[in-house]
């Protein structure tokens, strides 16, 4: 049974089976998959006003990623298996995983798509735990977010529908 971080009861008529990607098209899993690690790269990422990141501000993403494993969604830890099951390091190449422009793009399409697909209770989870690898991000170290970093993680928020 899923329950969004909150622990609201699942919807109504929830399925008993675990989530399968078949319930989503190639690209709209790929979208899913990739934002997590899109979103630790670019909070790690040094911006106007935002500071270099270290290495424990990736390990912290990287932790909170991993934790997804244990969340009481079915997709949040589908996600996470599929992630973890990659070996291709295709997103490691990609140029556009700091454009904040295409960041926010990709979690409003995100956001779109778990609209349509998912559980309302599996839909809050998945956009609470990316945001959270952000926040654990923006938050690691002895230094509190800067105003740059607040605008980011407002403005992530705000994308995945989360403000």
């Amino acid at each position: 049974m899923s329950h969004s971080v909150a622990g609201e009861p699942p919807s109504a008529g929830r399925r008993a089976a675990p989530l399968t990607t078949a319930a989503y098209s190639a690209a709209e899993w790929d979208l899913l998959t990739d934002l997590p690690g899109r979103v630790l790269v670019a909070a790690a990422s040094p911006g106007p006003g935002r500071p270099p990141r270290g290495v424990a501000a990736g390990l912290a993403g990287l932790d909170t990623v991993a934790a997804g494993r244990s969340f009481d969604s079915d997709l949040v830890r589908a996600v996470v298996t599929a992630i973890y099951a990659r070996h291709d390091g295709a997103a490691a190449r990609d140029e556009r995983l700091t454009d904040l422009v295409d960041l926010l793009a990709a979690a409003r399409a995100a956001v779109r798509v778990l609209r349509r697909r998912a559980d309302p209770a599996d839909s809050a989870a998945y956009r609470q735990w990316v945001e959270s690898v952000a926040a654990r991000v923006c938050r690691a170290g002895d230094l509190p977010p800067s105003p740059a970093d607040r605008r980011f993680l407002d403005r992530l928020g705000g994308a995945l529908d989360l403000r």
